[in-house]
């Protein structure tokens, strides 16, 4: 008798665990939520088209920014046509979002007003941000990272997570992230070129060991799962068009039921 109980509280648990993993896993494919979801993306995917089409850069800096934000608006374009879970419609919505913070920064180098306030990334708070101008010689170029827009750091990021490592929001001189945005990986040298570029700086509050482990602020917090983590819904954010839109259809996302985890740097 006790080993006949033992074998039915087993299967109940095995039940009820796998009850939870598959509601854990993804939403339903149909329902009010899913609508909801998806009617927020479009929501912020239409404030989006609006901006792209009705602004043009005044120079190279704003000109850029607005570029990206044409990228985020096609990529979230595609990703919300084939959305079928929330958070699907979700990265979709954070992909508008990434574009409308491109818009922001545009309109304020251009002395336009940035309109109502967004929300913030997913990946922003742990990435953090430029605050102060610096240069570095690395492999045998100069990198530099800016508070502010210039001639010489005309490529924006509104801070968040490349293939899982956090990129500070910022101006640069060039898109030193956009390599592992395309490929999902960073190099070896990476971790040294953050500590050179970042290392001390006030707004980003972590080093080049936790660069590497892939985590900022938030502590040894893992990053499966959410937005940042993919990218990746960040597109070749100021790549200079030469990375075309990476997340139109699924792009890095695959199916688009999460973010992915690239794990550590490939030494």
């Amino acid at each position: 008798m006790l080993p006949l109980l033992l074998i039915a509280v087993v299967i109940v648990g095995v039940v009820l665990l796998l009850s939870r993993n598959g509601s854990a896993g993804g939403r339903p494919t149909t329902g009010a939520e899913l609508d909801d979801a998806v009617a927020d993306a479009r929501r912020w995917i239409e404030r989006l088209g609006s901006q792209v089409l009705s602004l043009s850069g005044s120079d190279t800096a704003s000109t850029q920014a607005l570029a990206d934000a044409s990228e985020r608006y096609n990529a979230a374009s595609g990703q919300i046509g084939t959305a079928q879970t929330i958070r699907q419609a979700e990265l979709a919505r954070e992909s508008a979002l990434e574009g409308l913070h491109y818009v922001n920064a545009a309109r304020e180098i251009m002395g336009m007003p940035a309109g109502p306030e967004l929300p913030p990334l997913e990946g922003q708070r742990r990435a953090g941000a430029v605050t102060e101008q610096r240069t570095i010689d690395h492999e045998g170029k100069q990198i530099t990272a800016s508070p502010t827009a210039s001639p010489e750091t005309p490529n924006y990021y509104p801070g968040g997570m490349v293939a899982g490592r956090p990129v500070p929001a910022g101006w640069y001189s060039e898109p030193w992230w956009a390599t592992a945005l395309r490929s999902g990986m960073w190099t070896a040298g990476s971790v040294m070129m953050f500590s050179m570029l970042f290392g001390g700086m006030s707004g980003v509050h972590y080093g080049p060991q936790e660069f590497e482990q892939g985590y900022g602020d938030a502590g040894a917090e893992g990053l499966d799962g959410t937005a940042g983590d993919a990218g990746q819904d960040l597109g070749d954010t100021g790549a200079g068009g030469d990375g075309g839109d990476l997340f139109g259809g699924g792009g890095f996302f695959g199916d688009g039921g999460g973010g992915m985890d690239f794990g550590g740097f490939d030494f």
